[in-house]
């Protein structure tokens, strides 16, 4: 069935990025698959993440199939959209179906997009990371697709002011080899150099990032940024416990 909904909608984005005025680095776009299936495992720093990921395989003409909560599926606007670019609705309660979904459309050689670390990092460093990542590829036989996004936290992210201004802020995009995971491995050890990896990404876009992060409230204390650590948010976590 032809994707009657995607193309018009990355219009529409291309067109925001536009006004935006985003400013794009992308690296490592060769190691895109120019088809079969592949799980796309990406960091999370801002709301925009999966409409800028996107965008890095616009140049491949692949679409990519995001994994995404149910609370947007449910939204009256973005929901019929979600759903007419054929991405997986994921319940936090119930996580079977996605799993499935995410299975069938692996099998038909698309492109799926999951955030490992299932929300925002308010530290923008890599949070703790999900198996599932790790679960999909062993039952597929997909590759994994690495990707780190930097920049897209000071468009819009949680607890920072929005910024919808012509304010060029720079976006870096770094993506990396495909990695297999053979059935039957070690999902603890797979689950960790993928993050390793990641990390690589991840410092290699911070290293290269044009504004300096020293002072801001987008950057990780580790970079003299001064956006909460990912200890003093687990001390918040547990005293909200406790409570």
């Amino acid at each position: 069935m032809a994707d009657l909904v995607y193309p018009p909608v990355i219009k529409l984005v291309r067109a925001f990025w536009k006004y935006l005025d985003l400013r794009f680095t992308f690296y490592g776009q060769s190691h895109i698959p120019s088809k079969g299936p592949a799980i796309l495992a990406m960091n999370h720093v801002g709301y925009l993440d999966f409409a800028l990921a996107g965008t890095a395989f616009l140049p491949t003409s692949r679409l990519v199939r995001f994994m995404a909560k149910k609370e947007i599926f449910d939204h009256p606007i973005a929901g019929p959209l979600m759903r007419g670019m054929k991405h997986i609705c994921v319940d936090r309660s119930n996580g079977a179906p996605s799993f499935l979904a995410a299975l069938k459309a692996l099998d038909k050689g698309e492109i799926v997009g999951v955030f490992p670390e299932a929300t925002i990092s308010q530290s923008f460093e890599l949070k703790e990371m999900k198996s599932g990542v790790i679960r999909l590829a062993m039952e597929s036989g997909a590759p994994i697709l690495p990707m780190v996004i930097w920049g897209s936290q000071r468009v819009w992210s949680k607890k920072l002011p929005k910024n919808l201004s012509r304010s060029s802020i720079p976006i870096f995009i770094a993506i990396g080899p495909l990695r297999y995971v053979e059935k039957g491995a070690n999902l603890e050890v797979e689950l960790a150099a993928l993050k390793e990896a990641m990390a690589q990404l991840l410092n290699q876009v911070q290293s290269d990032y044009p504004d300096p992060h020293k002072g801001a409230r987008w950057a990780p204390a580790r970079l003299g940024g001064s956006a909460p650590s990912l200890a003093e948010l687990e001390e918040l976590r547990k005293n909200k416990r406790e409570s």
